[in-house]
C-alpha cells in the first residue's frame, strides 16, 4: 500500500507492507485521514518519537479484515480511529479513564507499535513504526479492536475522520475535563481546528459568553458562526489578559488553551476569575515550562486542569458525537479547509504550520 513515511528528515510517500490483523486486531480501508498539529510537532522534531514511522493519528473508514477474537466489529462497518486504542483491564481503564490507558502509554505510543510490542509496517523488509498506535497517512491501517471505534454508516465516512481527534478533544475538554456547568462564561484561545470544536462545545454545554481569541480575524469569523458570541482579534503589542478583563472585569470561569504555546497558557490562567479554571488542550513541545503565582492561585480557588484527548471514553463518546453530526448540532464541514490526496502530506503540513489552515483531510 501507500503511506507517509516519516524518517526524521524527509515525508515520503512510499509503497509499505502491512501484515493482516493479529489477534484483537482489525484491518481498516481508510476513507479520510487528518492533518493534525500533533503530526506537525514530530516533523519539527519537537516530540521524541521512535523513527521511521507512518503519520497520521486521525482518520476514518471501513473495516476490511478482522483478527480472531474480536467481538463488536464485522466487515463492512464504519469506524473512527481512535489514538489512544485503551486495553479495558489496566487501572485506569478500569477507573472510566481510557485517555490515560497504561498499555498505551507505556507500550503503544512510545514504542511505535501495538500491544504485544510488534509492528504490522515494513518498508523494504525493515520494521516501520505506528504513530500513536494509528498511522492513518495510508490506504490502510491495522489497530486494536478498541482503536477502530464502530459509528452510524449514514454517517459522511471523510468527515468523521475528525471526530477521533480534533472533535473528540474539543468538545471533550468541555464536557469531560472541564464539566462546564450551563450558564458558565469561558474564553478559548485559539481557533483552529480543536479550538472551534471548542467553542462548539461549550455552546452545546449553554455557556452565557464564549469568547473567541485568535491572531486571525477569518478564524474569529468562523468561530462566531459556531457559537462564539465574541471575539477578539490578538494583535502584536496587544495585552491579552487585559483585553479579556476589560471584557470581563470579573475573570472568567473557564478558558481553554488550544494553542499549547507558554504565551497562551499564561495568559488562560492570568485571565480567571474566582474559582475559575485554565484548560489546557493545545500540546506544547517536551520541556517547557509555564509560571504561575501559586498564592495568587490558592486564594482565588482556581484550577488548572490538563486535557489529553478531551478525557474521552472513545467507545462512549465518539458514537454521539457523529450522532450530533448528523442530528445537525455539531458543524464538522466548516472545520475543513481542504481536501488532498495523500500524495500532498508534506504540503498539507507546511499549509498547516502556517497557522492559517484549519483541518485538512487527506483522500487516499
Amino acid at each position: 500500500m501507500r503511506a507517509a513515511v516519516f524518517d526524521g528528515h524527509d515525508l515520503t510517500i512510499a509503497d509499505v507492507d502491512l501484515a493482516g490483523p493479529q489477534p484483537g486486531e482489525v484491518l481498516v480501508e481508510i476513507a479520510a485521514a487528518g492533518v493534525c498539529h500533533s503530526d506537525l510537532h514530530v516533523m519539527r522534531g519537537e516530540w521524541s518519537v521512535p523513527l521511521p514511522l507512518v503519520l497520521g493519528h486521525e482518520g476514518s473508514g471501513v473495516v476490511s479484515g478482522v483478527g480472531e477474537g474480536v467481538t463488536g466489529l464485522a466487515l463492512g462497518d464504519h469506524v473512527v480511529l481512535s489514538w489512544v486504542p485503551n486495553c479495558g483491564s489496566c487501572r485506569y481503564c478500569l477507573l472510566g479513564r481510557p485517555a490515560q490507558c497504561q498499555v498505551v502509554a507505556e507500550v503503544v505510543a512510545p514504542n511505535g507499535v501495538l500491544y504485544n510490542g510488534t509492528s504490522r509496517l515494513s518498508l523494504n523488509g525493515e520494521p516501520l513504526h505506528h504513530y500513536l498506535g494509528v498511522s492513518s497517512f495510508a490506504e490502510r491501517v491495522v489497530v486494536p479492536q478498541s482503536g477502530a471505534v464502530k459509528v452510524r454508516p449514514d454517517a459522511p465516512l471523510d468527515l468523521i475522520a475528525l471526530v477521533g481527534c480534533a472533535i473528540a478533544t474539543g468538545v471533550g475538554a468541555v464536557r469531560n475535563t472541564a464539566a462546564q456547568p450551563a450558564g458558565a462564561t469561558c474564553a478559548v484561545i485559539g481557533c483552529g481546528g480543536v479550538g472551534l470544536a471548542v467553542v462548539q462545545g461549550a455552546r452545546l454545554q449553554a455557556a452565557s459568553l464564549i469568547v473567541a481569541v485568535d491572531t486571525v480575524a477569518a478564524k474569529l469569523e468562523l468561530a462566531s458562526r459556531l457559537g462564539a458570541t465574541h471575539t477578539l482579534l490578538v494583535t502584536p503589542d496587544m495585552d491579552v489578559v487585559a483585553a479579556l478583563r476589560e471584557l470581563v472585569p470579573v475573570g472568567l470561569d473557564f478558558i481553554y488553551d488550544a494553542i499549547g504555546k507558554i504565551t497562551t497558557t499564561e495568559q488562560a490562567i492570568g485571565a480567571l476569575g474566582l474559582g475559575g479554571a485554565a484548560v489546557i488542550v493545545g500540546l506544547p513541545p517536551t520541556g517547557q515550562r509555564a509560571s504561575f503565582e501559586p498564592l495568587a492561585l490558592a486564594e482565588a480557588d482556581q484550577r488548572i486542569l490538563g486535557c489529553n484527548y478531551g478525557s474521552a471514553v472513545p467507545a462512549r463518546d465518539i458514537p454521539r458525537l457523529v450522532d450530533e453530526l448528523m442530528d445537525g448540532h455539531l458543524d464538522i464541514e466548516s472545520l475543513v479547509s481542504a481536501r488532498r490526496p495523500l500524495e500532498d502530506a508534506a504540503a498539507a503540513l507546511d499549509d498547516l504550520a502556517t497557522g492559517h489552515a484549519l483541518r485538512q483531510l487527506l483522500i487516499p
